[in-house]
């Protein structure tokens, strides 16, 4: 249900909230989050498109988030890279059915909401666990 793009957006993100402030770079990100190193350039691309990162080239640069990992949510960071699809008129086309989804498609879509519901409640923070963080600087980021 989640694309691997967003699952290894999900990752830098938590990786970024675990250095204690500190920018990292991408080849350290990459170790990091077990995530190829062209494709994360990809995604730390599309997330500073967003404004959830900033990054700064050279030496002593590197990435790091805009805001505290306590108010960002899993949704923001899902949205910036491949957002969750909700359906908003009939997939089929059928004309009869327009916006008013039949039965299938109206759980379908309640489904996505939910999704959307859980992922907008949960904060990158959240995510950062004692196999990510050692220590408590990690979760003032």
């Amino acid at each position: 249900m989640l694309s691997q793009t967003a699952e290894y957006a999900l990752r830098a993100m938590v990786s970024l909230a675990t250095s204690g402030g500190q920018s990292r770079t991408t080849q350290e990100l990459a170790a990091d989050a077990h995530v190829p190193l062209d494709y994360l350039s990809k995604i730390l691309n599309s997330l500073a498109k967003a404004g959830l990162i900033t990054g700064q080239r050279g030496r002593g640069g590197g990435f790091h988030p805009t805001a505290r990992a306590s108010g960002l949510t899993v949704l923001e960071v899902v949205s910036a890279v491949d957002p969750l699809k909700r359906i908003k008129t009939c997939p089929l086309g059928l004309a009869a059915h327009g916006t008013n989804l039949c039965p299938l498609h109206r759980k379908i879509d309640d489904a996505m909401q939910t999704v959307e519901v859980a992922f907008a409640g949960t904060t990158i923070e959240s995510l950062v666990g004692k196999s990510f963080c050692e220590t408590e600087e990690c979760h003032a980021v």
